[in-house]
């Protein structure tokens, strides 16, 4: 990384390509199979896992093999600094929660054999609590650790005989904040942010979704790739945190 990338600092005093601090709080609900908080910076996303012995009844109709994973994500109404109405007040998931939970599942069912989840169902629930930036990639991130915690409960209740999970995986954000590239993107840098995107990557540093958009402007090659090069370094970053995180519980 170029010693203008690198030498960047910020308002919270962090350089370019470094992360929030970030904590996992594991078994926070205690009736779900697994679970964590996660304190990303400001932003704390609760991740819980519970499993339903059953498929959907598409996959039976379809004749699919194997297991399912999906996601539900909200933001709690007193995440935000002005109060967000629940979905449920408005009869519907707005747009960006619907967006957020499939993408969530996506995440997920790209690390794992769904064939060696054997016929169940996995729910993901992601629930807001302090939105300050990040909140998709704070639910993957924890949801990763949720989901190793349930698999290591399953197999010490005989419910599973071998380890689904195929691959650890995180996500970050980075953006184009006046200029420069930064990783990590905090709210005050989100939505000053000129271009604004999310990786999500396995462990072996391969992509599993991009989201980048150019915020009412453009990028170029140059600009996108110190942008993967920061989302790189903030990935690893986090799947160290997810591997202590999980030694520790």
């Amino acid at each position: 990384m170029s010693e203008s990338i690198s030498s960047q600092t910020r308002s919270d005093g962090r350089r370019a390509d470094q992360i929030r601090p970030v904590r996992f709080q594991n078994h926070i609900a205690p009736h779900a199979t697994g679970s964590t908080l996660i304190e990303w910076g400001q932003t704390r996303v609760i991740c819980g896992v519970t499993i339903d012995e059953a498929v959907p009844r598409w996959m039976k109709e379809q004749g699919a093999t194997g297991g399912w994973v999906t996601a539900e994500y909200s933001m709690l109404p007193y995440s935000t600094l002005q109060r967000k109405a629940r979905d449920i007040s408005k009869g519907k998931i707005d747009g960006r929660s619907q967006e957020i939970q499939r993408l969530i599942g996506r995440s997920i069912r790209a690390a794992m054999d769904l064939d060696k989840l054997g016929l169940r169902t996995v729910w993901i629930d992601c629930d807001v609590l302090q939105a300050d930036g990040g909140t998709r990639t704070a639910a993957i991130t924890g949801s990763y650790v949720a989901l190793s915690l349930a698999v290591r409960k399953l197999i010490a209740d005989g419910k599973l005989t071998e380890n689904p999970i195929t691959n650890p995986i995180a996500a970050v954000s980075v953006g184009i904040v006046k200029g420069e590239p930064l990783c990590d993107l905090c709210y005050t840098e989100d939505v000053a942010a000129q271009v604004d995107m999310n990786l999500v990557m396995t462990g072996k540093g391969e992509f599993i979704e991009l989201q980048g958009t150019g915020e009412e402007s453009t990028f170029t090659d140059v600009q996108l790739a110190a942008m993967l090069t920061l989302g790189r370094s903030g990935v690893r970053q986090l799947l160290a945190a997810q591997e202590a995180a999980l030694a520790d519980a």
